[in-house]
Order: C-alpha cells, then structure tokens, then sequence
C-alpha cells in the first residue's frame, strides 16, 4: 500500500499553489452556534467541527446539491428534536435554524435547488418543495399507492427530479417535473435500479442497474450498460462537460490499488486517472481538476487531496471515521472548502476543511 507523507497546512498550499416548524408558518426554532475549531493532530491543518457530536447530523446524498453557491449555508440533516429533520446551518455565524417539522423525513434526499432559496426533500411518499425564507411548503408529487420510492436526485438545473420507485417486482426510472408535478416513466426493470443522476446538458440520465452502471437519454430511448473496468464499481459522477462518466473502481485482485477512472461515451474508452490511497469514497470539484477521497486504510484513515495533472495526493487531516465509504466528502461550488462527516469524536457530525489558497477557484 502507498505510504501517506503527513503535510502541514502551510505544506498543502506550496504544493497546490503550482419542533419548530409546520406548514401552517409557525416560527422555526433557531440554535446556537456548535463550532469547535481546531487543528487535526496528525497533519496540523485547521478544521472546523460545525455540529456538536452529540447530536449526530448527517449530509445529504453525495450527489444532491447541499451547499449554497455563495457558500454562505449548508443544508444537513439530524435527529436532535427526536426525529429527522432538515436544518440549514449559517456558514458565516454558525447559528443552526430548522426547516422542516415532517412526519416521516429521509434527510438524505435533501436537495437544494439552483436558485439557493428553495428545497426538496422527501417526506415519506410525497416529494415536497419547501421555501427557506417563509419555509412554506408546496407537495409537488407522491408515489402511487403500492409503490416506494428508493433513490431520489435533483436535475442540475433544477427542472425536474429522478426517482426509482418499485413494488418489489419492478423497478421503475420515473421523471417529474418541479412546476407541475407531472411524471412519466422512463424505463422500468426486473432488476434493482439506483442512484439516476442527470447530466449537465439534461439529456443523458446516469444509473446503477444492481452493481452495473447504465445510460439512458432523457426520452427514454438509448439505454445501455456501460462496458467499465472489471471490478465493483463505486460512488461515480458525470464529468464536467457530461461526455464521460467519473468513477471509483475497487478492482477484482484485492492486491491491486483503488483507481479513478473515466469512461467516455462518445469513443467508448475506459481510461485510468489516478491510482489512489484506498480511497472508499471521492469526489471531483467543480471542473474535475482536483480530488478529494476518503481512505478506507485502518492504518491512514486520511482525507487526502489529489491534483489530477500530476496525481499527487496530500493528506489533509484524519478522517478517522468508522466507516470511511460513509465521510462523504462534498465540495463547495466554487472549491473553496470541503465538508465531509465522521465520527471522529465520538458521534456522527459534520466538519470543514478551508482550501482557498490551495485549490483554485471554480465557477459556483
């Protein structure tokens, strides 16, 4: 296994440089600040822990939208008040406030939409869209009766969401529209399908077909598995100008490295980027330039920062967490930082790691 070179903060820059709430429109409840600063023992970069661990908080899906572009909030989810909810923490004050007070909440389909002031989540059947400045909610889609709902993502420009939804002998890929809520059904399969996320350009939709990944267009039509490396595929990502698809590749031979890979659509290439740490977990910033991954190595459980010109990787701190596929590192729109969650001391919470003067800066 590659040995990891410890790095101070100053060391990562030279190297970079090259209850609350109700529909009715009752007040929601507003927290105090959690932050604790401090700098991680094994490398000396600064951190910031922004949710008290005693309260375990959780981000969303790695692939719905939960930092402003602005980076001036963060949306999250916890169970503080007794059952989940969603709560949107102020990145410049840290005051907590909470934004929704539903019934049966999964914090993980928490999602903001490109205009920074709305929201969807799911609240058991019912996609509903909330408004953070009133936090007045709209039901925008159910799920039919006899059907649940497995995956759930927001289209990048915010016109549509993508859901699976099954009875347990289908599998079916559906698309609703945000202003009306009408939905169509664009495949359906007798196996599993999950995590459908849509390109860019809103006309190719991403899946997983049990453990395959897959491409549909947006009609419904051209839909084929993708002929990637052998091995299990892990967390994956269209590439900045939705052409080819970015994925992290556990190999077959248990002695082989973890990889990034790049698989383009148009000449049907399966390219290597970079062989990684371990990595259980990754994600690309804002035009794929750099990475950041989460090591599943027990001996370095190390959150590190790949450059892809050159492939260096250079720890940041210790993720330590008890399940590195979980720390679902996230960047913010413009690169600026990086959020990611563990349970480093003791209880899940959420933390962020400071990179401007490290990774240059990207369009929000």
């Amino acid at each position: 296994m590659t040995a990891v070179r410890l790095w101070t903060r100053r060391a990562v820059i030279a190297s970079f440089t090259a209850t609350a709430m109700s529909a009715a429109g009752a007040k929601a409840r507003r927290l105090p600040a959690e932050w604790a600063h401090f700098d991680d023992p094994a490398t000396d970069f600064p951190l910031v822990r922004l949710t008290n661990p005693a309260h375990p908080s959780y981000l969303p899906s790695y692939w719905n939208r939960a930092v402003s572009r602005r980076r001036d909030f963060l949306l999250f989810w916890s169970v503080r008040t007794g059952s989940p909810q969603v709560f949107q923490i102020d990145l410049k004050s840290g005051e907590l406030q909470q934004v929704t007070a539903f019934q049966d909440l999964d914090g993980a389909t928490a999602a903001l939409l490109p205009d920074d002031r709305h929201f969807c989540c799911f609240d058991g059947p019912s996609l509903r869209q909330v408004r953070l400045s009133n936090l007045r909610v709209r039901d925008v889609y159910r799920v039919p009766e006899g059907f649940r709902r497995t995956s759930f993502s927001l289209a990048p420009n915010g016109s549509h969401a993508l859901l699976i939804e099954t009875n347990g002998n289908v599998w079916l890929l559906r698309m609703v529209t945000l202003s009306k809520g009408a939905a169509r059904t664009l495949l359906e399969s007798p196996e599993p399908l999950s995590m459908p996320l849509g390109s860019r350009d809103a006309k190719q939709i991403l899946y997983r077909r049990k453990d395959q990944l897959w491409t549909v267009r947006s009609d419904g039509s051209g839909n084929r598995p993708l002929p990637l490396a052998p091995g299990r595929t892990g967390p994956a990502y269209w590439s900045p100008g939705a052409g080819s698809v970015l994925y992290l590749n556990f190999p077959e031979d248990k002695g082989m490295l973890n990889s990034i890979r790049e698989y383009d659509l148009a000449s049907g290439e399966d390219r290597l980027i970079a062989t990684t740490t371990q990595y259980a977990h990754f994600v690309p910033n804002g035009d794929a330039s750099v990475f950041v991954g989460a090591s599943g190595s027990v001996a370095s459980p190390y959150l590190i920062l790949m450059l892809r010109v050159n492939r260096r990787e250079v720890p940041l701190c210790e993720h330590r967490s008890g399940r590195p596929a979980e720390v679902l590192p996230v960047f913010s729109p413009g690169s600026e930082a990086i959020f990611f969650q563990s349970d480093r001391d003791g209880g899940p919470a959420i933390y962020l790691a400071n990179l401007e003067g490290i990774v240059e800066r990207t369009p929000p």
